[in-house]
């Protein structure tokens, strides 16, 4: 199981890896998780089976920033490990709406196929500054992100 950050990078790498094009670089990685605030889980746990419930509602994904696209691919609940790739969209057009970055957990929604509305997707502080290379670097969302927020992500999508 992996927990440190270049860890699970390497492993989502790895598994992309295997049916990328030849050539295709890979430039950010994002752990996310879908369902509620987070922060509501400390009165989920309370309820008797509630917080249960909401953890196995809970879907886990990496999203995955390379030179030509970005790829969304499941993500073990129990391991972290990335699992079979769900979607991918080419740069321009990734459908992602209501960026908001937090202090400790960010969020953004994401409408992948088949669905009419966003999956809200939440952003833990420790992917902040792949989330900001992500996010800076689509250039197209920038009417999604609030403006006081805007100088932070196109910043993070320097390269350096």
């Amino acid at each position: 199981m992996a927990i440190r950050r270049a860890k699970q990078k390497e492993q989502v790498i790895q598994k992309l890896s295997e049916q990328a094009p030849p050539g295709e670089t890979f430039l950010a990685c994002v752990h996310v998780e879908t369902g509620p605030s987070p922060w509501l889980n400390a009165i989920f746990d309370e309820i008797p089976l509630v917080g249960l419930i909401v953890a196995f509602t809970r879907k886990f994904y990496f999203l995955t920033l390379t030179n030509t696209s970005v790829v969304v691919n499941s993500a073990s609940r129990w391991t972290n490990r990335p699992g079979e790739i769900v979607v991918s969209w080419p740069r321009d057009q990734v459908p992602i709406t209501d960026i908001k970055r937090g202090t400790v957990w960010s969020k953004m929604y994401l409408t992948f196929p088949g669905h009419a509305s966003g999956t809200r997707l939440n952003i833990h502080r420790y992917w902040r500054n792949e989330f900001d290379q992500l996010i800076g670097s689509l250039p197209h969302l920038a009417a999604h992100i609030p403006p006081q927020q805007q100088g932070d992500f196109q910043q993070a999508a320097q390269p350096k």
